[in-house]
């Protein structure tokens, strides 16, 4: 038995050895291609943001000079903005200016995206400050957005949005406030639960004043985004009420279409929802 453990100790360390010769580090970490990162010192919010953007391959060629691109805004940049990375990697799929929004610099990221994206406050938060939705749309609105437009050939007329779980249910929020700011919103188990379903209210209010909802939406939840699945709130049933509710509006002008993705959890919907929303906007509507 002796023999046999050195044996594996002798074969063990000659793998080792055999791998540090074949591999070289050349850098600490690995890059994105076609990204870069910028600071915005936003006069709205008094904070500053860093904006990772990624652009499609070919962009820089003299033949697409002058071709605009979709963008694609996303929140919750540090994890949003390398699944997109990802998910727009392959040609079909690599067509939109992509702009991942991070966190406020100094800040817990959690901390950051419950002020941010939450539309109204809610005392019942106690650890966060939420009711902050409003500020923060405006710093899209009026900083971010200009800056993407003005710096790369992002067409205007072709903006698209997209979230998840908090950031879904800010899209939401979005979609019935400003839904002329965007072209299109892919929202991924969006959290229609927050401050006892406000989200439903506000709708409500919505359809009272307007017979259109001028955009291309993608809602999608994960199968398993249950109470049984050990979720506190039923967010799967909350989606199907949600779009239950939109789709006996009518309204004009609003291309909607939304999946109960089987097999996903509330950590690992968002890739899925993001590549099946990206592909309906590109292949079905533009």
């Amino acid at each position: 038995m002796s023999k046999i453990i050195v044996l594996f100790i002798i074969m063990f360390s000659s793998s080792q050895a055999t791998a540090k010769e074949i591999a070289t580090k050349v850098k600490e970490s690995f890059e994105i291609e076609n990204s870069e990162v910028f600071t915005i010192n936003s006069k709205v919010l008094n904070r500053k943001y860093d904006i990772y953007i990624k652009v499609p391959s070919g962009y820089f060629n003299n033949e697409n000079s002058k071709k605009t691109y979709p963008a694609l805004y996303l929140n919750d940049g540090p994890h949003t903005f390398k699944v997109a990375a990802g998910v727009t990697h392959f040609k079909s799929m690599n067509r939109a200016i992509v702009v991942g929004i991070a966190f406020a610099h100094r800040e817990d990221g959690q901390y950051s995206r419950v002020r941010d994206l939450t539309p109204e406050r809610d005392e019942s938060w106690s650890n966060y400050a939420t009711g902050g939705a409003a500020d923060y749309l405006m710093f899209i609105e009026k900083e971010i957005i200009p800056f993407v437009e003005k710096n790369y050939r992002a067409n205007p007329e072709r903006r698209i949005l997209s979230g998840h779980s908090l950031g879904g249910s800010f899209g939401a929020w979005v979609l019935i406030t400003k839904p002329q700011l965007f072209s299109s919103y892919i929202l991924t188990s969006p959290s229609l639960w927050f401050k006892d379903e406000i989200i439903f209210d506000l709708e409500e209010k919505y359809a009272q004043d307007h017979k259109s909802l001028a955009a291309n939406v993608f809602f999608a939840t994960g199968a398993l985004e249950t109470p049984e699945n050990g979720m506190k709130n039923n967010m799967v049933d909350g989606h199907k009420r949600f779009l239950k509710r939109i789709r006996s509006r009518n309204y004009q002008e609003l291309h909607l279409n939304d999946e109960i993705v089987p097999g996903t959890d509330h950590f690992s919907t968002f890739p899925v929802g993001l590549a099946k929303g990206l592909r309906w906007i590109y292949q079905d509507l533009w």
